[in-house]
């Protein structure tokens, strides 16, 4: 099974507001950046499409570690998602999960792979997170002065 690392992250410009998000797969020593924007959405969908984008790059099986800044994604995706599932896709308030559309779609392009959730604190000097930071930011910048 191949190794890949993936390390993405997402941007918003006012949560609602233009977004952007970035992903970096490396391959032994190949590395590939995807970046996209969306001109009206939130933080946490930019987060998300940065992992569903990555992870859907990937054309066969394989063994991920996925690191990502956000709490939100990890916590959601190893801790929050099962409980959404037997409860008929409503929280602990009894209220539809948010983004559901985007847990689905994270749940199906992992699910073939082996994916090690990894967090790392963002702003903390890792030059990954640093960079998708920064590709994410400037697309948010780039769709928001578009609009």
């Amino acid at each position: 099974m191949k190794q890949v690392k993936i390390f993405t992250d997402g941007a918003c410009k006012g949560n609602p507001g233009p977004g952007g998000w970035a992903a970096l797969l490396r391959m032994d020593d190949v590395e590939k950046e995807l970046v996209g924007a969306d001109p009206a959405t939130t933080n946490n969908r930019m987060e998300m499409t940065a992992v569903i984008r990555a992870l859907a790059q990937l054309n066969q099986p394989c063994a991920v570690t996925l690191q990502t800044d956000s709490r939100y994604v990890i916590d959601g995706i190893t801790k929050w998602v099962h409980g959404w599932i037997k409860k008929g896709w409503v929280n602990s308030k009894r209220e539809p999960v948010a983004n559901e559309d985007l847990w689905r779609e994270m749940m199906i392009v992992a699910r073939p792979h082996k994916v090690e959730w990894q967090w790392v604190k963002g702003h903390s000097g890792s030059p990954e997170n640093e960079r998708v930071d920064s590709l994410a930011s400037e697309a948010a910048v780039k769709v928001g002065r578009k609009r």
